[in-house]
């Protein structure tokens, strides 16, 4: 009882008094008993690829958004699992729960080989530097065709679950559970000095830390997530393919981020659930398609050019100019340090 006591009063005096937050738990609630108010099975894989692409976009944030690593190459880490997963699958018959991990470590070791010649650069020759790994990477896999499956790719994957419903569940699942880790990670010390380095890199190397091994320690998480995306990605669609290194792909993740908000992790994932299903429904504006979802995107930033989930964070909440905890606009005092929110 002392526990659903403490739960309750956490849920009252942390989540709720927060928009933004009430926000976030209506939409993981929705996403759980969406299956019990639609069977629809295109719905339903929408919805799956949508988690799944909120997993890799959130991670292209943890190294660009928070640590200042701009990547324009992130499909290699995407796709190296993706590739991965596919070959243990198809010619070792290991099972999904096995390749998937093995394939995300395989882009931690892509990450660290990214990483080590990249550190000294910065900005667009960073960027530039990055995007470079995965276009060489689809040339090595055009050199051999026959055993990566040359433009056709590798098809012919297990199922990452028997049932559609089933895979929905894993996809929504992993993608919370995998999200909130990530979130919870910028949100620690070491969240601090990826910040830091962000904003100053001189300066945090001037208070003695170790610049270098952070850079490196964040290529390789962004790697794992990205890495755990691609190899459910694998699984779910049955293939891993030349489209999973392509610049759009690379490209994807930073329109998405940005869309969302830059530097959050959720704006990721919001940036995802908006903007694919989106593309979805406008095929029915086949010719007209991109231009119009060009259009969405030019439109929203415009108006809100830090993302959608910081315009709107900021239209519902205020920070304390003392304690710096945010409260809802209608507050007149904090609700931690009771100062004027005047």
């Amino acid at each position: 009882m002392n526990l659903i006591r403490i739960a309750l009063r956490y849920i009252r005096n942390e989540i709720l008094v927060l928009p933004t937050r009430v926000i976030a738990i209506l939409f993981v609630i929705g996403l759980l008993v969406l299956p019990l108010l639609t069977q629809d099975m295109y719905i339903l894989r929408i919805l799956a690829i949508a988690a799944i692409f909120a997993i890799y976009a959130a991670s292209w944030d943890l190294l660009s958004g928070f640590v200042g690593q701009v990547s324009f190459g992130h499909a290699l880490f995407f796709g190296v699992a993706a590739y991965t997963t596919a070959l243990l699958n198809l010619r070792f018959g290991i099972s999904p729960i096995l390749t998937i991990p093995i394939g995300a470590l395989a882009s931690v070791l892509v990450g660290l080989l990214v990483g080590i010649p990249c550190l000294r650069l910065k900005g667009p020759y960073l960027g530039l530097a990055t995007l470079a790994f995965p276009i060489m990477l689809m040339g090595i896999i055009f050199i051999f065709p026959g055993f990566f499956g040359g433009e056709l790719g590798i098809s012919g994957i297990t199922r990452l679950a028997a049932a559609r419903l089933n895979e929905y569940y894993i996809a929504v699942v992993f993608m919370l559970i995998l999200c909130f880790v990530m979130w919870k990670i910028t949100d620690s010390k070491v969240g601090i000095i990826f910040h830091a380095i962000r904003e100053d890199e001189i300066a945090v190397r001037a208070s003695g830390i170790n610049t270098i091994k952070y850079k490196l320690f964040a290529f390789c998480l962004s790697g794992f997530f990205a890495g755990l995306a691609g190899g459910l990605y694998t699984h779910f669609l049955r293939i891993a393919g030349p489209s999973m290194l392509a610049v759009l792909m690379s490209f994807q993740a930073i329109i998405w981020t940005i869309f969302g908000g830059v530097a959050t992790i959720y704006g990721a994932v919001t940036g995802v659930f908006i903007l694919f299903p989106t593309l979805e429904i406008l095929r029915t504006f086949s010719d007209y398609r991109m231009l119009i979802f060009a259009l969405i995107v030019l439109l929203v930033l415009r108006l809100m050019p830090q993302g959608i989930t910081v315009f709107v964070r900021d239209k519902l909440e205020r920070e304390c100019p003392r304690c710096k905890v945010r409260n809802v606009f209608t507050r007149k005092e904090c609700r931690v340090c009771y100062s004027s929110m005047k």
